[in-house]
């Protein structure tokens, strides 16, 4: 496990992140999202193909989160190709986390959720300055250990920031 420790620190840093990102970037969706098939083999094919990193997850996930996947599907197509690529490598770490790791990063990003609005935005400008970072540099973080979860810093930063759910 200690080697995995990690790249399992830098997935879950960069996914609290990311969802972070998301939190600023404003409303999830644009109207309420509508109860659809609950199994794989039911989704239409757009569905499919933008949700295919989950496929061979789908029919285990709740509905709960079935539906955020199926929100996501529906603003796919008007996303700019940037970040449907963020969005499609986001599923595919995602889809390789362990249940633990999942509830681990949903914890976190909880914990992300209660900062008062100015510690998000500082937060927000420490992932802006994290992703100017060069390859060598966000490799050196992410080997560094992780922060006791007992006692979360009273700054955050991205070397130490808790990683949210999807």
């Amino acid at each position: 496990m200690a080697e995995r420790t990690p790249t399992l620190t830098s997935r879950l840093l960069i996914l609290g992140l990311v969802l972070l990102t998301s939190v600023f970037s404003g409303p999830a969706a644009a109207g309420p999202l509508v109860a659809r098939s609950s199994n794989w083999t039911d989704l239409s094919p757009n569905d499919r193909q933008v949700l295919a990193p989950l496929a061979p997850e789908w029919d285990k996930l709740d509905t709960q989160r079935k539906q955020k996947w199926l929100g996501i599907a529906q603003r796919y197509p008007k996303m700019p190709p940037d970040q449907q690529q963020r969005i499609q490598e986001q599923m595919g770490t995602w889809s390789r986390l362990t249940p633990d790791e999942r509830r681990a990063a949903r914890e976190q990003f909880k914990t992300l959720k209660k900062l008062p609005p100015e510690q998000r935005q500082e937060v927000h400008q420490k992932w802006q300055e994290y992703q100017q970072l060069p390859p060598e540099k966000k490799q050196e973080l992410a080997t560094r250990p992780a922060a006791p979860a007992a006692a979360p810093p009273a700054k955050a930063t991205p070397a130490t920031m808790p990683a949210p759910p999807h």
